[in-house]
């Protein structure tokens, strides 16, 4: 509250001039996501204000090998092929910078840079470990460069633990306040998670079935058929549980499983968010081994192809770090009450796709002669690769001889149903940021509230001793570990 006893809004929408830093500015998130955002919404229309891109590197910029691997992710998108002069333009508004340190030395080319921008919002990406987080915030504030309107946004991993959370956040309060802080989750970009909102909030029939009457499960996926990659290092201290369930799933079940927010007002809708976090169900030493399988991918086989095991990827033989989770989850509300929300996720499965399914309960009684079971209805909300909602229906077989019936899919394809580009979950979440709308960015209190769930997940395996079991690279997981209606969730096979 301020003097006048009323409540601060910084979330009004502002779209000025800007500068974009980007600490971290020739890594591979930069050259893949950051950049080319900026340019297909500049290409759009989007940005049609003045700014300037600043990439801030470790080391001498070496421009043309800079552009050599940035170009290629600016040419070709979703079968679009951009003029050479359309990208020649839009690399003359990239200035390299070199700052080895936080000092106040190394940003003085950094300062001379931005303070020929009076009027300009400063943007600061960092795209760079977490343990660079405080030190490069507290020297911009040391160099004058953070005022009321600079932004910051930062890429997980937000720390390892609540308590290492929370000593990254304490570092960045230092020189930016919460309004100005952006905690970037891609996925909350993306398409069709944006359409679950619209879904539920702008549809009566989806609405009014939104709950423990009408819903027997939720199924939250996310499956990697890529290992570790160039990220061994990261992950092998994070693991799936960190890597992808304290951030990504968990967002995603905040959005299925939240109440209607009184607005689209950012506040409004993350304190729905918080609400959802903070009456999930802790698990303990007895519920972990029940409701959580950990597993870790050994060698095997994708598309044909002979791929190492995790040891291998990582070149460290005693790690115990899980790459897949398949947990039980239980939101402890009225609306959700002993609803299973199943979410999982793996390295090295036998294909890449995320995807959520809401698998409503059977119709109370079958009133048809025939024997054959009733499938019940599911919503399917496909995320990648193939963005796209189906809802799985009975619908009878045509021709005479009484009712036969089978499940059939109603499709909204947004390949087929929209033509033009598909815009990447990054141009929508940076364009956000220009405008000041916070409404797709995690709140601290929203951060805390899922790392206390996600201790009382890993404190209860630490106690328990719990251990990986191992699975094929390019199968479904542990013992194909499945979470699904009516049956065990461990031995249930994958819905193809």
């Amino acid at each position: 509250m301020n003097a006048n006893n009323k409540k601060t809004n910084y979330n009004t929408e502002r779209f000025q001039s800007f500068n974009i830093v980007v600490f971290g500015g020739d890594g591979d998130l930069a050259i893949r996501k950051i950049y080319p955002a900026l340019f297909h919404r500049d290409l759009d229309g989007q940005i049609n204000i003045d700014y300037n891109i600043v990439g801030v590197t470790r080391k001498d910029p070496d421009e043309k090998d800079f552009f050599e691997k940035l170009i290629p992710f600016l040419e070709n998108s979703d079968h679009h092929r951009y003029h050479k002069d359309e990208i020649e333009k839009f690399l003359k508004k990239i200035k390299l910078i070199k700052i080895a340190d936080a000092t106040i030395e190394d940003y003085s080319e950094l300062r001379t840079y931005i303070k020929q921008f009076p009027g300009f919002q400063n943007i600061y990406y960092f795209s760079t470990p977490s343990s660079a987080f405080g030190p490069i915030a507290r020297t911009l504030k040391a160099c004058d460069l953070v005022d009321e309107t600079s932004k910051v946004v930062i890429e997980k991993p937000l720390g390892y633990s609540l308590e290492s959370s929370n000593a990254i956040n304490d570092e960045i309060t230092q020189a930016f306040d919460e309004h100005q802080i952006y905690r970037i989750d891609h996925y909350l970009g993306k398409e069709t998670v944006q359409n679950l909102m619209v879904l539920r909030f702008a549809n009566n029939l989806f609405e009014r079935a939104w709950n423990s009457e009408n819903i027997d499960s939720i199924q939250i996926t996310v499956s990697e058929s890529l290992g570790v990659e160039k990220r061994a290092s990261y992950y092998d201290n994070s693991g799936a549980l960190l890597d992808m369930v304290q951030n990504h799933l968990l967002q995603l079940l905040c959005l299925v499983a939240m109440e209607p927010p009184v607005s689209l007002e950012a506040d409004e809708v993350r304190n729905e968010k918080l609400k959802v976090l903070r009456a999930l169900r802790p698990l303990n030493k007895k519920s972990v081994q029940t409701d959580t399988v950990k597993g870790q991918y050994t060698r095997g086989k994708i598309n044909g192809i002979q791929v190492n095991s995790y040891l291998e990827d990582i070149e460290k033989y005693e790690s115990k770090t899980e790459t897949f989770v398949a947990m039980k989850a239980y939101v402890d509300n009225w609306r959700w009450k002993n609803v299973p929300f199943y979410l999982r996720t793996g390295k090295r499965m036998i294909k890449r796709y995320s995807e959520i399914v809401i698998n409503f309960k059977e119709v109370r009684h079958n009133i048809f002669p025939s024997k054959e079971k009733l499938n019940n209805n599911k919503l399917i909300i496909r995320l990648q690769p193939e963005e796209r909602i189906e809802l799985i229906q009975m619908t009878k077989i045509p021709g005479p001889g009484g009712y036969r019936y089978k499940p059939i899919a109603l499709k909204l394809d947004y390949v087929d149903s929209f033509k033009e580009r598909f815009p990447d979950a990054y141009e929508r979440l940076i364009i956000d940021v220009i405008r000041g709308n916070q409404t797709l960015f995690m709140r601290q209190d929203e951060l805390q509230a899922a790392w206390t769930y996600i201790e009382s997940i890993t404190n209860s395996w630490k106690s328990s001793n719990m251990q990986n079991v191992l699975y094929e690279a390019g199968t479904w997981g542990p013992g194909d570990a499945v979470l699904n209606e009516n049956e065990s969730w461990i031995t249930k096979s994958w819905r193809e």
